[in-house]
């Protein structure tokens, strides 16, 4: 009898100590091999002609090609700056769109003309803004008014001009190097 309390005792015993183990092997620092990825980051910018009044369809078709001129802008400045470092371009590691804005002028005096058509979705570049309070807000332009120039002496007759607007936009890129 008193062997088999012994031999129980024992075997109880042993797998306490296998269970500690295990327990502190899983508990264990891992020590990693990755190294971290060197990256190149660029702003790429575009500005694109947008009609005066363009409707929804037409100025999201045209922020979207100014994004797409924006992309192809930080793609050849990463590749600039690559070979500029002496590494090789590799995948994009993140594309954040930057917004934009849409700016109109009239004619040769350069004045200020408002935008009066709809607005493309820009993104929203105000954090403090929830998602639904930026749906629900309007969305305003900034536009500066251009210094106004001196009449001549002798008035002529002004030209007649439409007044001209671009879309600008940015995009972020990050680009692995090796």
């Amino acid at each position: 009898m008193r062997y088999a309390i012994a031999a129980t005792l024992a075997v109880v015993a042993g797998l306490v100590v296998a269970n500690m183990l295990g327990v502190a092997g899983a508990e264990a620092p891992t020590t990693s091999t990755t190294v971290p990825v060197r990256t190149i980051s660029v702003e790429g910018v575009a500005t694109v002609p947008i009609t005066q009044g363009a409707n929804r369809a037409t100025a999201t078709a045209a922020y979207r090609e100014g994004m797409a001129a924006a992309l192809a802008d930080g793609q050849s400045k990463a590749e600039f700056l690559a070979s500029k470092a002496g590494v090789t371009l590799s995948s994009v590691q993140s594309i954040a769109e930057g917004g934009g804005s849409i700016s109109c002028s009239g004619g040769e005096e350069s004045e200020y003309v408002e935008y009066t058509g709809e607005q493309p979705d820009f993104g929203s570049t105000d954090e403090s803004v929830s998602p639904i309070e930026a749906a629900a807000a309007p969305r305003t332009t900034v536009v500066r008014k251009p210094a106004a120039k001196r009449r001549k002496k002798h008035p002529t007759a002004k030209k007649a001009s439409a007044a001209g607007c671009t879309l600008s936009t940015q995009v972020s890129l990050a680009y692995a190097i090796s």
